[in-house]
């Protein structure tokens, strides 16, 4: 089984930063690819980064240049650094997890295990 553990989210004002952490359990870490999505009230959920085992990425248009999500397979964990955030960025964010894939997965129906959710508030 694989359990993910997101940290980091909070309320922070427009054109601030956090950086999301996804800390995995099960093994081995560096054969999952991972994604983080988000869900903002009303909306549905939508990818915002993914990254494949051997480091490739994906980011959606609306992120590129303000987030960069990166992995730490020695720690189990993923990031999602996000800079310049605006108030668009309010919304819950899931870590995602799916063993054995090769490539960054876009498509949440792709992942088979996901993170309770932190919130990000971003005030104007």
């Amino acid at each position: 089984q694989v359990q993910l553990i997101e940290s980091g989210g909070g309320l922070v004002q427009a054109g601030g930063s956090l950086r999301l952490s996804c800390v995995a359990s099960g093994t081995p870490f560096s054969t999952f690819a991972m994604g983080w999505f988000r869900q903002a009230p009303g909306k549905e959920r939508e990818i915002v980064a993914a990254i494949s085992r051997r480091s490739n990425t994906y980011y959606v248009n609306s992120v590129k240049g303000r987030f960069t999500i990166s992995r730490d397979n020695a720690e189990n964990t993923v990031y999602l650094q996000m800079n310049s955030l605006e108030p668009e960025d309010t919304a819950v964010y899931y870590c995602a997890a799916r063993p054995g894939a090769s490539g960054a997965l876009v498509r949440a129906g792709s992942y088979d295990f996901w993170g309770q959710g932190t919130q990000v508030t971003v005030s104007s």
